[in-house]
């Protein structure tokens, strides 16, 4: 907790199983910098998604992560080289990372309950699209009702509100539109 009230950049990390996908969550605005999906996550693997994620100099001041053995000696240099400071959870303490929990809820529930998933690609695909509507369509209690990227408010002069289907059909965005 003492994390959330520094006022800087955090981040959070999480791994996904059954097809493993891997992402860094930005808190201040719920926005996911990065992702990527493997079927067989390795260390080097994991230290390769860091450097790729927050390349220059964009690393966080702090990552908060599990104890997961995928964060091996390559991924701990790595994040060391980045100046980025490691917070570990307490092992099988799910609720010290709520962040990262509720946003892997949120894609399981609105996502992956409703997609078969037939290779790494399709899932790197399908997620892109989702991910597409998660940041600049999908509301958050937390951000007033806005999307990770502030949206503008539409008069009602610009005309009724029209449904856009999205990620697919499984989701939508509203707009309004003239007749």
């Amino acid at each position: 907790m003492a994390l959330q009230a520094v006022g800087r950049v955090r981040e959070a990390l999480h791994v996904v199983r059954p097809e493993t996908v891997i992402r860094w969550h930005r808190h201040h605005r719920r926005r996911i910098a990065h992702f990527n999906v493997t079927d067989s996550p390795t260390a080097a693997w994991t230290a390769q998604q860091i450097v790729e994620a927050f390349p220059e100099d964009s690393a966080p001041c702090y990552l908060l992560r599990d104890r997961d053995s995928i964060y091996g000696a390559e991924f701990r240099r790595r994040v060391r080289g980045m100046g980025a400071a490691e917070v570990l959870t307490a092992p099988r303490s799910p609720w010290q990372n709520p962040f990262a929990e509720r946003v892997i809820g949120t894609i399981r529930r609105e996502f992956l309950d409703h997609v078969i998933v037939l290779n790494e690609g399709h899932l790197r695909r399908r997620l892109r699209s989702y991910l597409r509507y998660y940041h600049g369509s999908r509301t958050h209690l937390a951000l007033d009702k806005d999307a990770p990227e502030p949206r503008t408010v539409e008069p009602t002069e610009r005309g009724r509100i029209v449904a856009l289907p999205v990620v697919g059909g499984l989701h939508h965005r509203y707009v309004r539109s003239a007749a």
